[in-house]
Protein backbone atom coordinates (compact mmCIF):
# COMPACT_ATOMS: atom_id res chain seq x y z
CA UNK A 1 0.00 0.00 0.00
CA UNK A 2 1.53 3.38 -1.18
CA UNK A 3 1.65 6.70 1.69
CA UNK A 4 -1.55 8.30 1.62
CA UNK A 5 -1.27 12.07 1.45
CA UNK A 6 -1.09 13.85 4.75
CA UNK A 7 -3.76 16.51 5.25
CA UNK A 8 -1.14 19.39 5.16
CA UNK A 9 0.20 18.60 2.13
CA UNK A 10 -3.51 18.44 0.75
CA UNK A 11 -3.76 21.72 2.24
CA UNK A 12 -1.15 23.34 0.90
CA UNK A 13 -1.29 21.69 -2.67
CA UNK A 14 -5.31 23.04 -3.29
CA UNK A 15 -6.32 19.48 -2.57
CA UNK A 16 -8.58 19.82 -0.02
CA UNK A 17 -10.84 17.13 1.17
CA UNK A 18 -8.62 14.36 -0.39
CA UNK A 19 -11.32 11.45 -1.09
CA UNK A 20 -10.20 8.04 0.39
CA UNK A 21 -13.58 6.94 -0.14
CA UNK A 22 -12.34 7.24 -4.19
CA UNK A 23 -9.59 5.48 -3.90
CA UNK A 24 -10.53 2.86 -2.42
CA UNK A 25 -13.65 2.31 -4.57
CA UNK A 26 -11.47 2.37 -7.52
CA UNK A 27 -8.62 0.08 -6.05
CA UNK A 28 -6.14 2.51 -7.48
CA UNK A 29 -3.11 2.71 -5.24
CA UNK A 30 -2.84 -1.19 -5.28
CA UNK A 31 -2.80 -1.13 -9.03
CA UNK A 32 -0.32 1.94 -9.41
CA UNK A 33 2.33 -0.56 -7.21
CA UNK A 34 2.30 -2.77 -9.97
CA UNK A 35 2.08 0.27 -12.49
CA UNK A 36 4.53 1.43 -11.61
CA UNK A 37 6.72 -1.42 -10.76
CA UNK A 38 9.44 -2.53 -13.81
CA UNK A 39 6.50 -0.75 -16.52
CA UNK A 40 9.09 2.54 -16.71
CA UNK A 41 11.24 2.98 -19.85
CA UNK A 42 14.31 2.09 -19.84
CA UNK A 43 16.30 5.54 -19.28
CA UNK A 44 13.99 5.24 -15.81
CA UNK A 45 14.42 2.01 -14.91
CA UNK A 46 16.30 2.69 -11.59
CA UNK A 47 16.13 6.33 -9.92
CA UNK A 48 19.23 6.71 -7.47
CA UNK A 49 18.90 10.29 -6.61
CA UNK A 50 16.42 13.16 -5.90
CA UNK A 51 17.46 15.08 -8.88
CA UNK A 52 16.77 12.04 -11.46
CA UNK A 53 13.49 11.35 -9.84
CA UNK A 54 12.41 15.46 -10.41
CA UNK A 55 13.31 14.85 -13.73
CA UNK A 56 11.39 11.91 -13.92
CA UNK A 57 8.13 13.47 -12.57
CA UNK A 58 8.59 16.58 -14.74
CA UNK A 59 8.87 14.09 -17.70
CA UNK A 60 5.93 12.08 -16.93
CA UNK A 61 3.92 15.21 -15.85
CA UNK A 62 4.63 17.67 -19.28
CA UNK A 63 4.36 14.30 -21.50
CA UNK A 64 1.69 11.70 -20.05
CA UNK A 65 -0.09 13.50 -17.12
CA UNK A 66 -1.18 16.62 -18.78
CA UNK A 67 -1.40 15.87 -22.74
CA UNK A 68 -2.52 12.50 -22.85
CA UNK A 69 -4.11 11.45 -19.68
CA UNK A 70 -5.90 13.77 -18.08
CA UNK A 71 -7.63 14.72 -21.56
CA UNK A 72 -8.49 10.79 -21.96
CA UNK A 73 -10.18 10.78 -18.63
CA UNK A 74 -12.06 14.03 -19.36
CA UNK A 75 -13.68 12.77 -22.55
CA UNK A 76 -14.19 8.95 -21.25
CA UNK A 77 -15.90 10.84 -18.60
CA UNK A 78 -18.30 12.94 -20.65
CA UNK A 79 -18.85 9.89 -23.37
CA UNK A 80 -20.40 7.62 -20.01
CA UNK A 81 -22.18 10.68 -18.56
CA UNK A 82 -24.12 10.35 -22.30
CA UNK A 83 -24.05 6.38 -22.42
CA UNK A 84 -21.51 7.02 -25.96
CA UNK A 85 -20.31 3.80 -26.02
CA UNK A 86 -19.44 4.04 -29.96
CA UNK A 87 -17.05 7.20 -29.01
CA UNK A 88 -15.44 5.77 -25.42
CA UNK A 89 -14.02 2.59 -27.99
CA UNK A 90 -13.29 4.91 -30.88
CA UNK A 91 -11.19 7.06 -27.85
CA UNK A 92 -9.45 4.06 -26.51
CA UNK A 93 -8.42 2.87 -30.09
CA UNK A 94 -6.86 6.29 -31.01
CA UNK A 95 -5.02 6.96 -26.96
CA UNK A 96 -1.30 6.14 -27.13
CA UNK A 97 1.28 7.01 -25.17
CA UNK A 98 4.33 7.18 -27.42
CA UNK A 99 6.91 4.43 -28.62
CA UNK A 100 9.03 5.68 -25.35
CA UNK A 101 6.48 4.58 -23.03
CA UNK A 102 5.88 0.95 -24.64
CA UNK A 103 6.09 -0.69 -21.11
CA UNK A 104 3.71 1.79 -19.17
CA UNK A 105 1.53 1.14 -21.77
CA UNK A 106 0.79 -2.48 -21.24
CA UNK A 107 0.79 -1.85 -17.89
CA UNK A 108 -1.93 0.59 -18.00
CA UNK A 109 -3.81 -1.83 -20.50
CA UNK A 110 -3.83 -4.65 -17.79
CA UNK A 111 -4.88 -2.65 -14.80
CA UNK A 112 -7.71 -1.41 -17.04
CA UNK A 113 -8.88 -4.91 -17.90
CA UNK A 114 -8.46 -5.59 -14.24
CA UNK A 115 -10.95 -2.57 -12.84
CA UNK A 116 -13.23 -3.73 -16.10
CA UNK A 117 -13.31 -7.36 -14.30
CA UNK A 118 -14.76 -5.80 -11.28
CA UNK A 119 -17.50 -4.00 -12.86
CA UNK A 120 -18.72 -6.77 -14.73
CA UNK A 121 -21.41 -8.07 -12.04
CA UNK A 122 -22.82 -4.60 -12.87
CA UNK A 123 -25.04 -5.64 -16.02
CA UNK A 124 -27.57 -2.76 -16.18
CA UNK A 125 -24.98 -0.71 -16.88
CA UNK A 126 -24.78 -1.17 -20.80
CA UNK A 127 -21.94 0.80 -21.75
CA UNK A 128 -19.67 -0.90 -19.10
CA UNK A 129 -20.91 -4.35 -20.51
CA UNK A 130 -20.11 -3.27 -24.41
CA UNK A 131 -16.54 -1.64 -23.31
CA UNK A 132 -15.42 -5.03 -21.68
CA UNK A 133 -17.06 -7.07 -24.49
CA UNK A 134 -14.81 -4.69 -27.09
CA UNK A 135 -12.19 -5.24 -25.14
CA UNK A 136 -11.98 -8.80 -24.88
CA UNK A 137 -12.93 -9.47 -28.29
CA UNK A 138 -9.33 -7.00 -28.79
CA UNK A 139 -11.69 -4.26 -30.97
CA UNK A 140 -10.14 -2.21 -27.97
CA UNK A 141 -7.75 -2.02 -25.44
CA UNK A 142 -8.60 -0.91 -22.04
CA UNK A 143 -6.76 1.68 -20.80
CA UNK A 144 -6.96 2.13 -16.98
CA UNK A 145 -7.17 6.29 -17.50
CA UNK A 146 -10.35 5.32 -19.37
CA UNK A 147 -11.94 2.88 -17.24
CA UNK A 148 -11.14 5.63 -14.60
CA UNK A 149 -13.10 8.53 -16.34
CA UNK A 150 -16.25 5.40 -17.17
CA UNK A 151 -15.73 4.47 -13.30
CA UNK A 152 -16.01 8.80 -12.36
CA UNK A 153 -19.14 9.05 -14.18
CA UNK A 154 -21.01 5.86 -12.99
CA UNK A 155 -20.54 6.48 -9.64
CA UNK A 156 -21.53 10.39 -10.37
CA UNK A 157 -17.92 11.49 -9.10
CA UNK A 158 -16.78 15.24 -9.78
CA UNK A 159 -14.68 15.04 -12.41
CA UNK A 160 -12.60 18.00 -11.12
CA UNK A 161 -11.77 15.67 -7.54
CA UNK A 162 -10.95 12.60 -9.82
CA UNK A 163 -8.32 14.53 -12.07
CA UNK A 164 -6.60 15.74 -9.19
CA UNK A 165 -6.97 12.47 -7.05
CA UNK A 166 -5.47 10.17 -9.90
CA UNK A 167 -2.76 12.82 -10.40
CA UNK A 168 -1.79 12.87 -6.68
CA UNK A 169 -1.95 8.54 -6.77
CA UNK A 170 0.43 8.71 -10.03
CA UNK A 171 2.60 11.26 -8.74
CA UNK A 172 3.22 9.96 -5.45
CA UNK A 173 2.97 5.92 -6.26
CA UNK A 174 6.16 7.10 -8.62
CA UNK A 175 7.77 9.35 -5.94
CA UNK A 176 7.26 6.88 -2.88
CA UNK A 177 8.17 3.85 -4.98
CA UNK A 178 11.79 5.57 -5.25
CA UNK A 179 11.28 6.81 -1.52
CA UNK A 180 10.63 3.44 -0.29
CA UNK A 181 13.62 1.64 -1.73
CA UNK A 182 16.06 4.29 0.13
CA UNK A 183 18.02 6.61 -2.60
CA UNK A 184 15.63 9.70 -2.00
CA UNK A 185 14.75 10.14 2.30
CA UNK A 186 10.62 10.82 2.88
CA UNK A 187 11.45 14.47 3.62
CA UNK A 188 12.96 15.34 -0.16
CA UNK A 189 9.75 12.70 -1.37
CA UNK A 190 7.18 15.28 0.47
CA UNK A 191 9.17 17.95 -0.32
CA UNK A 192 8.86 17.43 -4.06
CA UNK A 193 5.18 16.01 -4.57
CA UNK A 194 4.33 19.39 -2.41
CA UNK A 195 5.83 21.19 -5.30
CA UNK A 196 4.17 19.56 -8.00
CA UNK A 197 0.90 19.22 -6.43
CA UNK A 198 0.97 22.75 -6.24
CA UNK A 199 0.18 23.61 -9.76
CA UNK A 200 -2.03 20.98 -10.59
CA UNK A 201 -5.29 22.85 -10.10
CA UNK A 202 -4.40 25.64 -12.41
CA UNK A 203 -3.10 22.86 -14.93
CA UNK A 204 -6.50 21.24 -14.48
CA UNK A 205 -8.79 24.54 -14.81
CA UNK A 206 -6.68 25.05 -18.28
CA UNK A 207 -7.67 21.85 -18.98
CA UNK A 208 -11.37 21.86 -18.49
CA UNK A 209 -11.84 25.63 -19.62
CA UNK A 210 -10.48 24.43 -22.95
CA UNK A 211 -12.37 22.18 -26.04
CA UNK A 212 -12.01 18.53 -25.01
CA UNK A 213 -10.08 18.17 -28.59
CA UNK A 214 -8.87 15.34 -29.77
CA UNK A 215 -6.04 13.03 -27.80
CA UNK A 216 -2.55 13.69 -28.65
CA UNK A 217 -1.03 10.93 -31.03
Amino acid sequence: MLHKEPNALANAAGLVGYPDLLAERLGTVDGLVALTSGALPERWRRIESLPVLRQFIDDYRSQILLPREWPAIQQAYRHASHQETRELIALDQEYSLGPDWTAFAEASQRLGRQHLRRLRPLRDQRLVQRYDQAVRRGDAHGWHVLVYGVILALYSLPLRQGLLSYAWLTLNGFVQSVSLRGPVSAEDAAGLMLGVSAGLPAAMEVLLDSSPGRIVP
